[in-house]
């Protein structure tokens, strides 16, 4: 048996462009280390830049979603409407997301360490829970105000107003919300796209606001914290997408698709007569693979290892976000022979 394992810790370069001294320290301590790994420092480049890309984009939409909430705050303690109480505390729990979001994003640059060996990555899914947690809270309290109102019925003034924070919530959740999703997208992180998709809802919430405001205009206040209730029912849905979307993230999960597509590359390498397990995980917004492959048995170990290595190499440039890869190459032999015997027991 021929074990081909990777560990990626330096850069070839592949005549990507990308150049600057960062890149070429990176480049020649790999080298020096790891001759024959394929994490690449276009890769490591690749790994700041989303880094970077998100944490520009959760600066922009704090900005733009604490301005949005300052604005339909004031108008709150002008009309005293409950449901615009609801959606504004949304919005702001949804600013505040950005900022374990931030954290995430800049412990996942850290290179990894001997304790922590896979980076920082898992980070991000730490701020997952957090978001969820601020989602939960924000449908408690707008809940809560809803009921109370209910039980106490109080009139709505500046109705026009109220209409018009309702106007600036949804433009100001919409534009986060495309925002968000189209980096998150982009860059692979599950958090982002989950805090793009709770903003979106936020908008629609937002509108919401105006069916109450018109039906305390046509004379039914109640109609002020019943839209209050929808919008915590609205918010419970996405509780339960964000928190779904996070459970997948903790467990590993990854879409069946990339692990078709994983599979459908390593066939086409030269020397891989069978492919065997391939697992997939996300650590933050990047892909790390471990697979088997079967090659012949009348292979030399030199001529093993190179099918491995190109295996790795088709396998980070053709597969979408992937950081990392480990290789195990078996011998496909005759049949009968078990080269993995002396394991049966462990496994």
């Amino acid at each position: 048996m021929a074990e081909q394992s990777h560990g990626h810790g330096h850069g070839h370069g592949h005549g990507h462009g990308h150049g600057g001294a960062l890149k070429r320290v990176i480049s020649r301590a790999g080298h020096a280390f790891a001759p024959h790994s394929h994490d690449s420092a276009d890769k490591t480049d690749s790994a700041l830049e989303s880094s970077s890309r998100g944490i520009r984009v959760l600066a922009v939409s704090f900005a733009a979603l604490v301005v949005t909430a300052l604005i339909q705050a004031v108008i709150v303690a002008v009309s005293g409407s409950v449901a615009l109480l609801g959606d504004t505390l949304h919005n702001f729990a949804d600013a505040l997301t950005a900022v374990p979001l931030a954290i995430a994003f800049s412990l996942g640059r850290r290179a990894a360490t001997r304790r922590f060996t896979y980076g920082y990555g898992r980070a991000e899914d730490l701020a997952g829970i957090i978001i969820v947690l601020l989602i939960a809270a924000s449908s408690a309290l707008a809940g809560y105000e809803a009921i109370t109102r209910l039980l106490h019925p109080q009139d709505v003034r500046a109705l026009g107003w109220v209409a018009a924070a309702a106007v600036v919530g949804f433009l100001g959740n919409e534009w986060v919300a495309r925002y968000r999703i189209k980096v998150g997208r982009e860059i692979g992180s599950a958090a982002l796209v989950a805090d793009g998709l709770h903003a979106r809802t936020d908008g629609f919430t937002s509108l919401a606001v105006l069916l109450g405001a018109g039906g305390a205009a046509l004379g039914f206040p109640i109609a002020d914290p019943v839209v209050g209730l929808l919008i915590t029912v609205a918010i419970l849905f996405v509780l339960r997408d964000a928190a779904r979307e996070i459970y997948h993230r903790l467990m590993d999960a990854v879409d069946p698709k990339l692990v078709q597509q994983a599979e459908t590359i390593l066939t086409t390498v030269p020397g891989v007569r069978r492919v065997g397990s391939v697992r997939l995980r996300w650590i933050g917004h990047a892909l790390r693979a471990e697979v088997d492959i079967a090659v012949s048995h009348e292979l030399s170990l030199v001529q093993a290892h190179a099918v491995a290595v190109e295996a790795e190499h088709r396998l980070i440039h053709d597969l979408p976000r992937l950081r990392a890869a480990t290789v195990h190459a078996d011998p496909d032999g005759p049949a009968g022979v078990d080269h993995h015997a002396a394991l049966t027991t462990h496994l």
